[in-house]
């Protein structure tokens, strides 16, 4: 057994059951990161990064991390609260004055005209915890919602990390819609996440990209995590394969004609970065050590502690976490049977198998991507493929990963 309390035998076990997904043809390539105690435990890197082309996969092989990305924007917004220039509970319309003088709709389903005054702004707490009113769900808003934020609606596959408008021209559009509930009524996804970029970027006077390098990844020393791929780092990028209806997949975006490879107009807080096993490890290493990585402090215990608390309500509880239109979800699961959600991230309330521990933390991406970072086990652990499959939120591959690493258990 390892200082990690992980044992190597078992360990070996997460190895084949990865494997399998391999040459079962279910994903083309695998890399897996997994830190116990603060040693580094377990790393694999299984199958191709363009297996067309034979490439194998490799440990600094680059990802399309995709929803991965919320965790991040996140923390740099924290940081703006702990620098003080905003606080929790400001009204954020004084940054984003699209957003004033709300409108709600009666009805989320019936008519975007039938309409009553918002009974108080939104808040920088509505917006972290994904309660402003607005959103991706169940509405008679959602077709201009989805166009809006994950290109056109005729596209059910669009890659959802291109938004056709710049960030002033964005925060217009989506400032004539009406709420489509009151501030703080209601968990909705993806919007939130978007406004919070536009929102760092008005606060700093930076591009969202500069102040991420400058007050993130620089002093963790995240090094391969951007909104687009550098030239001489395009060998590194992994093909992205997506399920075909017939079984097997095919190429979604490939490294030569990438929709990465030029910076994005708006680079969305929700959906766009990319990054590498070793980066999104170092950075929820710093989550998992209460805001602290190798002498570096991004956030205060505090602060993480408030960022991994579940603010939903119980009767939000209740609300199922589907209606998303370009996923398969299944309508009878609700995520928040198990899991809350505090700052941009799920947090899990309840215990239901192996792992993860309650009080665990974590968000995933929709290409298969996901990690955990667990307080109690002292764990972080990433994995990531790249597949877009059928649904993004609850991936056999994931489920197998966490298996797997908490069986290894052995102390």
């Amino acid at each position: 057994m390892q200082k990690s309390g992980l044992s190597r035998e078992r360990l070996g076990r997460l190895s084949r059951v990865l494997q399998g997904y391999v040459e079962r043809g279910e994903t083309a390539g695998i890399v897996a990161l997994i830190h116990r105690h603060g040693e580094e435990a377990h790393v694999e890197t299984i199958g191709w990064q363009d297996k067309e082309a034979r490439t194998p996969i490799r440990r600094d092989t680059i990802f399309r991390i995709a929803s991965m990305t919320k965790p991040i924007i996140t923390v740099a917004m924290l940081t703006l609260v702990e620098e003080g220039r905003i606080r929790l509970y400001d009204r954020i319309d004084t940054w984003l004055p699209e957003l004033a003088n709300r409108m709600v709709m009666r009805d989320p389903l019936g008519s975007p005209d039938d309409v009553y005054p918002s009974p108080r702004a939104i808040t920088l707490h509505d917006l972290l915890t994904y309660r402003i009113g607005i959103g991706w769900g169940a509405s008679s808003l959602r077709p201009q919602i989805f166009e809006l934020t994950a290109g056109p609606a005729s596209d059910a596959l669009q890659i959802p990390n291109r938004v056709y408008l710049v960030p002033d021209a964005w925060m217009a559009r989506l400032g004539e819609f009406p709420l489509i509930y009151e501030p703080g009524v209601r968990w909705m996804y993806q919007v939130s996440s978007d406004i919070m970029g536009v929102l760092i970027s008005r606060i700093t006077g930076k591009p969202l990209e500069t102040f991420l390098r400058e007050s993130l990844f620089e002093p963790l020393g995240i090094v391969d995590t951007s909104f687009s791929i550098a030239p001489e780092k395009r060998d590194r990028l992994a093909t992205l394969y997506a399920a075909m209806p017939g079984g097997g997949f095919g190429v979604r975006d490939h490294p030569g004609n990438t929709g990465w490879a030029e910076s994005p107009i708006f680079p969305a807080g929700a959906s766009g970065l990319i990054s590498t096993a070793d980066d999104y490890q170092r950075f929820g290493l710093m989550l998992l050590n209460k805001g602290e990585l190798d002498g570096v402090r991004i956030l205060s215990r505090k602060t993480v502690e408030a960022m991994t608390t579940d603010y939903l309500t119980p009767e939000q509880h209740t609300h199922p976490f589907s209606n998303f239109d370009r996923y398969d979800m299944d309508p009878e699961a609700n995520m928040w049977d198990n899991w809350g959600f505090g700052y941009g991230v799920a947090v899990r309330t309840r215990r239901i198998g192996l792992g993860p521990s309650v009080g665990s933390f974590y968000w995933p991406g929709a290409f298969g991507t996901t990690w955990i970072a667990d307080p109690q086990e002292q764990l972080m652990a990433t994995i990531l493929p790249q597949m877009l499959g059928a649904n993004p939120f609850y991936t056999q591959l994931g489920e197998d990963f966490l298996a797997m690493t908490y069986q290894a258990i052995a102390d």
